[in-house]
């Protein structure tokens, strides 16, 4: 890991600049009555913003923390059609996730992208290989021409060819299917900025203390601008509250004695250097410990194995790894990759989230159903529960369905199925990444910046041409350019540290000190833009990565 000082010369100090838009739309949020206001700034929010603002109603976004700072940012990286949902016959799920998926894929390509599995199939394991090709040739149906590609059966032999370091003993075969890989956060920002695109007013580190009641229901929220600290009143003749495990919460702002209706289950993932486990492709596996599905997925310079789905009744923002959690994914993974002899010293970052999942009573979180509830907490205050990554869209379309029956504006839905998200239009993928590594030289920046920003790629790229100093890389073993960082402060609302080295990059998720070796030479730089005091800045981002990443009592 380079030292601050090698890096000053990508981080040369910026022109002075003030956040572009966050003024005026504190006081749009203060003064101008909505017709919807948003709580909550994860995927199902912003899908719900961008659909409400699409039908031109006027629209709020608010999120206490910053935009996908929660479950939307510490999810398996996938949109998938849930093959594993047919063991539990959720088969409505799978074809809705097959659906989305395909939406999804064609409005933003850059951040949806086809991706194959590998499903190895061993003597005595729980999924037999009848089952599994049963399984496969039903979720081909439930698609209806809509799969990225068609499974197809694999014999031991292509299975020990396509991964030589995976496990011989016992293999019987396996097969291939296609699902899609997908940047979690950044799909969750393009929705927001296309949200903010269309009309609605989106904020984040806003965050909702109250809700304002009359004798007809909720009719808006008391807010706070942590950045400042002022308070603010939002009107609204709807409030939706899509925040997602901290849902409960704000159905009790209006109803204190309203019963639960939230399970939250943890999931956790770890990363590691792809090297030492040498998968080729991307896996589904079988946890030899206790059965349930897992996954083993290529990123680049490193390998994501998970998840965990284990009950939790701690508070959201304390959610954490735990060594019994990591212990089980390395166990799990070593016994599929034995020469691989992961420990926790290979651990680039371990991190968990909360799947708000609808209140049931299975007795195993993994059969609990992945599906969203909708409903009146009271008059005014509309709660979406539950539902998954892939099938935000979808269940933006329903919260607003309902919204627009009590706001007696018509049925008309919005063209979120096929208005591109930001930087999504896009007629070839393979050409627009053959421009961009035309263009920029070094091809892992080139592939980086077009998955992260589609088209919008040439004009961040632009701004290196002109400084070069732009052009250099924060880390020299990663693709990310000090470009980003005046992107993300400038064009998509990052406000804090731990917003541009979380969330507008993965500086945090992929280098062992979570980003702290250069976070004082950003900080450098963007204090004049953001006002920052850089001792605080710093304290701040130090707790914010050990909450995310420190590994708590098991």
């Amino acid at each position: 890991m380079p030292d601050t000082a090698q890096n000053e010369g990508a981080l040369a100090p910026t022109e002075e600049a003030a956040p572009a838009s966050r003024s005026a739309a504190l006081a749009r949020l203060a003064e101008q009555p909505f017709d919807v206001l948003v709580i909550g700034g994860g995927i199902t929010g912003a899908g719900v913003a961008r659909d409400a603002a699409m039908r031109g109603l006027r629209v709020a976004l608010v999120e206490g923390s910053d935009f996908a700072s929660g479950t939307s940012s510490r999810s398996s990286r996938l949109v998938h059609g849930g093959v594993r949902y047919l063991e539990h016959g959720q088969l409505h799920l799978v074809f809705e996730a097959c659906r989305e998926r395909r939406i999804l894929a064609s409005i933003a390509p850059h951040l949806v992208r086809p991706l194959q599995f590998m499903w190895p199939v061993y003597e005595k394991a729980r999924i037999r290989l009848w089952k599994l090709r049963a399984g496969l040739f039903l979720y081909d149906a439930l698609a209806l021409g809509r799969n990225l590609g068609r499974h197809r059966m694999l014999t031991t032999h292509v299975v020990t060819a396509l991964e030589p370091d995976l496990r011989h003993m016992g293999l019987v075969g396996g097969a291939s299917y296609f699902d899609a890989a997908t940047d979690d956060i950044r799909l969750t920002i393009a929705t927001v900025l296309s949200a903010r695109d269309e009309g609605a007013v989106v904020l984040n580190h806003v965050s909702v203390h109250d809700l304002s009641m009359t004798n007809e229901g909720v009719c808006g929220a008391r807010a706070v601008d942590l950045r400042t600290g002022v308070d603010i009143e939002i009107r609204a003749r709807v409030v939706v509250n899509a925040a997602g495990p901290w849902s409960d919460a704000i159905r009790r702002m209006a109803e204190p004695q309203a019963r639960r209706a939230l399970r939250a289950t943890k999931g956790v993932h770890v990363s590691v250097p792809h090297e030492r486990i040498r998968n080729n492709g991307a896996l589904t596996l079988l946890s030899p410990i206790d059965g349930r599905v897992m996954f083993v997925i290529p990123t680049g310079a490193f390998s994501v194995i998970g998840t965990t789905d284990t009950d939790y009744d701690g508070r959201p923002e304390r959610v954490r790894a735990t060594g019994a959690d990591i212990t089980y994914l390395l166990r799990s993974a070593n016994a599929f990759f034995p020469g691989a002899h992961l420990t926790p010293a290979d651990v680039v970052s371990a991190w968990a989230g909360i799947r708000p999942l609808v209140a049931s009573d299975d007795k195993h979180p993994d059969s609990a159903s992945r599906e969203h509830a909708i409903a009146w907490t009271v008059p005014g205050l509309l709660s979406v529960t539950g539902g998954k990554l892939t099938t935000y869209r979808a269940m933006a379309v329903d919260v607003m369905d309902t919204v627009a029956r009590r706001l007696r504006v018509g049925h008309r839905r919005a063209p979120t199925h096929k208005r591109p998200l930001p930087g999504g239009a896009i007629a070839s993928m393979e050409d627009e990444l053959a421009m961009a590594r035309a263009t920029i030289g070094a091809p892992d920046i080139a592939e980086h910046l077009v998955h992260a920003y589609g088209t919008r790629w040439r004009e961040l790229w632009q701004t290196a041409s002109v400084d070069r100093a732009l052009a250099e890389r924060l880390i020299p073993a990663l693709p990310y350019i000090a470009a980003e960082l005046d992107w993300g402060a400038t064009r998509e609302m990052a406000r804090t540290l731990g917003d541009l080295l979380i969330r507008r990059l993965h500086v945090a998720f992929e280098t062992r000190d979570h980003g702290m070796s250069i976070a004082p030479a950003v900080v450098e730089r963007l204090a004049p833009m953001l006002g920052w005091n850089a001792d605080d800045e710093l304290q701040s981002y130090r707790r914010e990565i050990e909450e995310l990443f420190g590994v708590g009592e098991s």
